[in-house]
């Protein structure tokens, strides 16, 4: 094995290299580095050797204001529902003070590389049935947010897709629980007692008509 690289003291673009965390990702070295704006982000060595990280992920932000003015996409002052998907999908992904870092970034899902570029991105989503009122939604939930993992939905289908969702299989089919209840004509709570309370077979939870009781 070779010797450590030691990369402390030097600057990546944007980042400064501290220390070695200690923390291996893939047999790589994790540095913690300071960006220019202050924040700190743990980042593999290689991605810092490379080229592949040179910021907290500010860099592609401010790149936002850039390229709404550029490609026209803003309105009346206000950015298009396109780039506050954007926005939001970097900040949620790169951006350690953004709430909800923790659920994404911190989980290790990350941004492709061609999506940091703002207009690849928008070229996406108008080739990929983005409509107002939408939500960027990842099929495989522990999946990066890329192309093939990714599409517009209602909130509807974003709420079942959210991975502590109840799943279900019958006869080959996987959907969430709220999913097979409207399929069966069940009600949500009704059928998640079956499973859940009386532990009834899914065939059973999925197949029996629900008795009605009425006073004669």
């Amino acid at each position: 094995m070779g010797r450590k690289r030691d990369l402390g003291g030097q600057r990546f673009g944007r980042l400064i290299a501290l220390y070695d965390t200690g923390e291996r990702k893939n047999k790589r070295v994790v540095w913690r580095c300071r960006c220019d704006c202050g924040n700190e982000v743990d980042v593999m060595s290689g991605n810092l050797i490379f080229g592949r990280t040179t910021s907290c992920g500010c860099y592609q932000r401010e790149r936002v204001v850039e390229a709404n003015a550029t490609h026209g996409m803003a309105r009346h002052g206000e950015q298009h529902p396109v780039y506050r998907a954007w926005i939001a999908m970097l900040k949620r992904c790169e951006d350690l003070n953004d709430p909800a870092y923790k659920n994404y970034g911190a989980r290790g899902i990350k941004v492709c590389d061609t999506w940091h570029d703002a207009q690849v991105f928008i070229d996406w989503a108008l080739a990929n049935d983005w409509q107002k009122g939408l939500s960027l939604d990842r099929i495989d939930n522990d999946g990066n947010y890329e192309p093939g993992n990714c599409r517009w939905t209602t909130v509807k289908v974003q709420a079942r897709n959210r991975r502590n969702n109840h799943l279900i299989t019958f006869n080959g089919k996987t959907q969430c629980l709220a999913e097979w209840a409207e399929e069966a004509g069940v009600n949500r709570v009704t059928l998640q007692s079956r499973i859940s309370k009386y532990h009834w077979p899914v065939e059973r939870a999925l197949t029996e008509s629900v008795r009605r009781i009425t006073n004669g």
